[in-house]
């Protein structure tokens, strides 16, 4: 699937919540998704600088398929680190790189997430982008 669709289908999901509070609950669910890392990858070298709450990311596989994996200590950041997993893990780096997160804006978090919650967002795609990127290096 390609990363448009993926998008997509994450502001059709959310096109069916009237209010921000089933959003958030839904965003909550959302991370109590997560695939769980070990307590071995919550270190120094896996934690995202710039966010308030504690956010590790592991970013694994080559330029042509990459996996991202992270967890979060805060319950709507879990759910933000859950869209951003769906919507680039599996991908190729090239594609992660290129491809800005619209949903964000589409679905109204640009809006309704407090300043913390989105420069948190925020590092988190710049870490991931910069991971792809050397991914891409790597290749070359």
């Amino acid at each position: 699937m390609q990363l448009i669709e993926r998008q997509q289908e994450i502001i059709d999901e959310f096109q069916f919540f009237d209010s921000w509070m089933d959003k958030y609950q839904y965003l909550i669910d959302l991370g109590k998704d997560l695939e769980p890392l070990d307590e071995s990858e919550k270190n120094q070298t896996n934690l995202v600088r710039g966010c308030q709450s504690q956010v590790w990311m592991v970013v694994d596989g080559e330029a042509s398929h990459v996996s991202v994996r992270a967890n979060s200590d805060a319950a709507i950041v879990s759910g933000l680190i859950a869209l951003v997993v769906r919507l680039y893990s599996d991908a190729s780096a090239e594609d992660i790189i290129k491809t800005e997160p619209e949903f964000v804006e589409a679905i109204g978090l640009s809006q309704h997430l407090s300043p913390t919650r989105a420069n948190g967002l925020a590092s988190m795609l710049q870490r991931l982008k910069a991971e792809a990127a050397q991914l891409v290096a790597k290749s070359t």
